[in-house]
């Protein structure tokens, strides 16, 4: 495929076709990208050519980061400050036990049963440890539980809990020099000014046709993302910070997340998320699924045995405290983005990095189809959403993890 506008076509066309798959399915479209990205690069290195789709282009892999970065900027623009500031005990202790949970615990099951070395065990636990902000959103939304203390609840630590996997990622795997004090620094300064000076710009110059907020904010994601890889550290890390810094001024501008959200879910992450998929080793898959056995009921367990008390202590009973702990123990984007890093660093190798796809893949799914089929507290539903089934919902693509 030496043709670039060859290569974008089929790129696009898998784009396409993932997002049919995904409304005809209702599931994750994020997902379905991943496996179609899978199963088109094994196809296409079979039958086509031995380059596959090519993932590691220049510009494919540009894309795919960028991607990358605004996904994780939207997701923590999603975080309500209101929310947070009324539910922070809560979200606080919910958000630290799910993450602090499978971080450990699957770091033991890579290291101890599997008998990964130490890098890759520690970042297996990082790439396991989240919880998907982008289903548990989307069920929220459907059931209008976005609208409840329960739902609200659930969405604060959500947000506490992928925040920790974006901050152990940048501390475990980033060496410490003076390149990573000065990023410190300037980070803090930067974020410090940032709620300050973005409303005064976009006030002053904003409301356009020529989007200037949407430029400004990827001047300052790219710049933060460039200071980060300087240091040794993951660009998304800034971003997933800036996003929820931004939460209480950016995040309440619909009209200028609706247009990010157009441009990142429209063009940019596609390549990121089929990216993702062309790397999974499907002979590796097959050769071992024990693996794959071994890390999804090691993310399980380890979210559930910390989660379901935490959240009883909380005073959710029954069926609600199942549902909360079934919910917060998904896991999409930010466990493909901590994969992809470890195999682009050289932290794990392909065969690694294809079971925890895997594994994050599985854990999108089986808990929410779980939680909806026989745990939905429907006395806590709104009323005009108290005869609403969802299996699997589909995560919209307004939505990030």
């Amino acid at each position: 495929m030496e043709s670039v506008w060859l290569l974008a076509a089929v790129w696009v066309g898998l784009a396409v076709v993932s997002t049919l798959l995904g409304n005809w399915l209702k599931i994750s479209v994020a997902l379905t990208e991943i496996v179609v990205g899978t199963i088109a690069q094994l196809v296409i290195v079979s039958f086509i050519v031995k380059s596959g789709l090519a993932g590691s282009t220049g510009w494919i892999s540009f894309l795919a980061g960028t991607g990358a970065i605004v996904l994780t900027f939207l997701a923590g623009a999603e975080l309500d400050p209101a929310i947070f500031r009324a539910k922070w005990k809560e979200a606080s202790a919910v958000g630290l036990v799910g993450f602090f949970g499978p971080f450990l615990g699957c770091t033991a099951v890579a290291h101890y049963f599997l008998h990964w070395s130490v890098r890759p065990s520690w970042l297996a636990g990082v790439a396991l440890s989240t919880t998907s902000v982008a289903v548990v959103y989307a069920v929220m939304l459907e059931l209008g539980f976005n609208k409840t203390g329960f739902g609200k609840a659930i969405l604060a630590a959500c947000f506490v809990n992928d925040l920790g996997t974006v901050i152990a990622l940048g501390l475990i795997f980033s060496p410490f020099t003076i390149r990573t004090l000065i990023f410190v620094v300037v980070s803090v300064a930067v974020f410090a000014a940032l709620p300050i000076v973005t409303p005064k710009f976009f006030r002053r110059y904003g409301g356009r046709v020529s989007e200037i907020e949407a430029k400004y904010l990827l001047l300052v994601l790219f710049a933060m993302g460039a200071l980060a890889s300087w240091a040794g550290s993951e660009a998304v890390l800034p971003a997933y910070i800036i996003g929820m810094i931004l939460a209480g001024t950016v995040g309440k501008d619909h009209a200028l997340i609706r247009r990010l959200r157009t441009l990142t879910f429209g063009l940019l992450t596609p390549f990121y998320f089929i990216r993702a998929g062309s790397f999974v080793s499907v002979p590796a898959l097959i050769a071992a699924p024990l693996i794959f056995v071994a890390l999804f009921l090691a993310k399980m367990l380890s979210k559930i045995t910390g989660l379901l008390p935490t959240v009883r202590a909380f005073k959710y009973q029954r069926e609600e405290g199942l549902y909360y702990t079934l919910m917060m123990s998904t896991g999409l984007t930010f466990g493909t983005i901590s994969a992809l890093f470890g195999l682009n660093h050289g932290i794990i190798d392909q065969g690694q990095y294809s079971f925890l796809v895997a594994t994050v893949i599985g854990s999108a799914v089986v808990p929410t189809m779980i939680a909806n089929a026989f745990f939905l507290p429907r006395h806590l539903l709104p009323r005009r959403h108290e005869e609403t089934v969802v299996s699997v919902p589909e995560v919209s693509a307004s939505t990030a993890d």
